[in-house]
């Protein structure tokens, strides 16, 4: 079977025109390219849908931003996306730490364990107890007083 070109079309034919029966090689180089280009932008939105977590990692108000990021991306209301946005770029004081440190500190002078708190007490009565620590360095020599209370 010969194949011949159409009497009225032009003898000198594009290269990306192809015979009949043959590869398309420019459809395929564009469809490579858009497949490509697609998978760019869904990385691109996906980066940018991240932007406000970045922000706030290693921040008090994380959670919260994750959230609202989450929130956006299943509903598609921008508006979560600017409040966490906005949520990540303020810096909370940390006070958790705070609140950790000087409760480390009094259980420290109460010379209670770390962590050990009034929940541990069974409810009665309270008796006071007063120890005392003898220094391993000096024979007789005290070191501290102190007093436990506990509940009988």
């Amino acid at each position: 079977m010969t194949e011949s070109i159409q009497p009225v079309a032009s003898k000198h034919l594009p290269s990306f025109i192809t015979a009949p029966g043959e590869t398309d090689v420019l459809m395929v180089v564009m469809a490579i390219i858009l497949l490509l280009f697609v998978l760019m932008i869904g990385v691109l939105y996906f980066r940018l849908h991240a932007l406000p977590e970045r922000f706030a990692h290693k921040k008090v108000q994380f959670e919260i931003v994750c959230v609202l990021a989450l929130l956006a991306m299943f509903t598609h209301m921008h508006i979560f996306w600017i409040a966490g946005l906005l949520l990540a770029l303020i810096d909370f004081p940390d006070f958790g730490g705070l609140l950790r440190r000087i409760a480390g500190s009094t259980e420290k002078i109460a010379a209670k364990e770390p962590g050990v708190g009034a929940d541990e007490i069974a409810a009665g009565d309270m008796t006071i107890i007063r120890e005392r620590e003898v220094s391993p360095k000096v024979e007789g020599a005290v070191t501290k007083t102190r007093s436990i209370s506990s509940r009988s």
